[in-house]
């Protein structure tokens, strides 16, 4: 090994000497805040003293936004209805309208950014939608977009997009100041950021932080499951306005937070502009969003899943249903693969399967690598077109099922599902699926006990669910059932994948860990 030293001389009263110091081996690994290096990485100098230069030329293209709802809700009637006080009640104002619907006005407010001199504006889409809370009932009746200097315009809705939670409006006026997108694959995580928007309605708001993570999943189904996580402070009403880099470009569309008590605790999200930009420029030219679509159910591939397959986590996402007639289902895609690529794209966590189809064209021809049991494929997939949001299957409600099972848990395979996963088991009889409100048809065994210490009972297992499959071998008999666990705990695996159904909900994975 070479060494690099550094002699210092000096000249000392009554002669010269010296010293001779060992520095670090040339080439060899450094700590990764070692002076040498983390002097390069440093903040530059000029990092920004103050905002106020930057929010002050953004700031007037940063709009507050307010709907009308009308809902119709349910008077409370008349308290007195049939005794001596009813009509004194009438007398002052109550129950006249004895318990019909009431039509009432309600407001919600949240922010957006001007894009164009001519009045486009950028939103989300669940700021101009109706309440939930009104329900079937609510009927959005005016959009009212209001600029920093308290001007108001009535705003008509050029597109929207429920999948992206993206909407365009536009107002009628000219010469205004807008704002454009930037460049998010450019943002790195540390980056500073700046947010504007009126959050509570308190008008514009000016907050600073940095990005805190990239490609984040916030859990919400959909091929636009990614977003910029943020430590600016973000709160409600700041959906739909922007963030900025310090070039004072869009980056990113504040949509979403993440706290438990309404207000902000340092966690938000925002959709990156790389996938809002497409998006917004379809709904300009007044074009329908179409996305690709495979037409699967998919789970990822956790580490119970991964374990009960002999596969490493976080690598490819598990297909739990296909659906009839739609692209997966012609090109030979089953029930039970595990999609680990998708155009050459590995399937992660940062890079879903929804993701990659969802960015792709309809009509277009990939190529898809799957791992079948145990065997690599790649198939050819002819993509069609994604439904509506509201047409898709929900595959995560619970049934509201109370129909007992028997349990006899006397018989030496039952005994052994007991003993090895927690799981007291019954064959599926047409009889006990008649009680269950299940297809006759249905083939599998249901769990009639669950070990409250097991790992099936910590990831949710019930009686009444039904297992299709063990390791992705049906099993219609608890003999079946005992003799895949019986191979997986000779085998030395330390869980099993099981294909579980509730009530008439689309059947899932779930990877569950054997009783040692």
């Amino acid at each position: 090994m070479r060494y690099a030293y550094a002699i210092t001389a000096a000249l000392l009263a009554g002669g010269a000497t010296a010293t001779l110091t060992m520095q670090q081996p040339v080439g060899a690994q450094v700590a990764q805040n070692a002076p040498g290096s983390i002097n390069a990485a440093a903040p530059r100098p000029g990092a920004p003293m103050s905002f106020a230069d930057l929010a002050a030329r953004l700031q007037p293209a940063v709009v507050n936004i307010s709907t009308t709802q009308k809902i119709q809700v349910r008077s409370g009637g008349n308290a007195f209805s049939g005794t001596p006080f009813e009509e004194l009640f009438k007398r002052f104002g109550g129950g006249g309208s004895d318990g019909q619907p009431v039509t009432r006005e309600a407001t919600s407010l949240g922010s957006g950014f001007i894009i164009s001199a001519d009045g486009y504006v950028v939103t989300n889409n669940h700021v101009i939608s109706a309440s939930p809370e009104g329900g079937s009932n609510a009927v959005v009746s005016s959009i009212t977009v209001t600029l920093p200097d308290r001007k108001e315009y009535k705003a008509t809705v050029v597109g929207r997009d429920q999948a992206s939670d993206l909407a365009l409006l536009k107002i009628e006026a000219k010469n205004l100041p807008f704002v454009q997108f930037g460049d998010s694959t450019r943002t790195r995580v540390g980056d500073w950021v700046v947010a504007i928007g009126n959050p509570f309605g308190l008008g514009g708001t000016v907050t600073a932080g940095i990005v805190s993570a990239l490609h984040r999943s916030i859990g919400i189904s959909g091929p636009y499951d990614r977003y910029i996580q943020t430590d600016a402070s973000i709160n409600q009403g700041n959906s739909g306005g922007p963030m900025f880099d310090l070039q004072g470009n869009v980056i990113g569309i504040n949509t979403a937070i993440f706290s438990p008590t309404g207000g902000n605790v340092g966690i938000g999200f925002a959709i990156p502009a790389e996938e809002a930009k497409p998006i917004i420029d379809q709904l300009m030219t007044g074009k329908r969003v179409r996305r690709g679509y495979l037409g699967v159910g998919i789970q990822p591939m956790t580490e119970d899943i991964a374990a009960s397959l002999g596969l490493p986590k976080d690598r490819g996402e598990i297909v739990a249903r296909v659906e009839p007639g739609e692209a997966a289902a012609r090109a030979g895609i089953r029930q039970g693969d595990i999609i680990v690529k998708v155009d050459g794209q590995d399937v992660t966590p940062d890079n879903t399967l929804s993701y990659i189809v969802g960015k792709a064209a309809v009509g277009a021809k990939l190529p898809v690598e799957v791992i079948r049991e145990g065997q690599r494929k790649t198939l050819t997939v002819t993509l069609g077109e994604r439904p509506p949001e509201d047409q898709l299957i929900n595959g995560g409600q619970d049934a509201d099922q109370d129909d007992s099972v028997p349990d006899s848990g006397q018989s030496a395979p039952d005994q052994a599902t007991r003993n090895s996963l927690g799981l007291g088991l019954q064959t599926l009889t047409p009889d006990i699926a008649r009680r269950l409100g299940l297809s006759a048809s249905l083939r599998g065994v249901v769990i009639s006990f669950v070990d409250p210490s097991s790992d099936a009972a910590a990831n949710g297992f019930q009686p009444r669910d039904v297992i299709l499959q063990i390791n992705n071998v049906p099993v219609t008999t608890v003999q079946a059932a005992a003799a895949q666990i019986d191979a997986a705990v000779k085998a030395k695996r330390p869980s099993v994948l099981l294909f579980v159904q509730r009530g008439n909900n689309p059947p899932r994975y779930v990877g569950v860990q054997l009783k040692k």
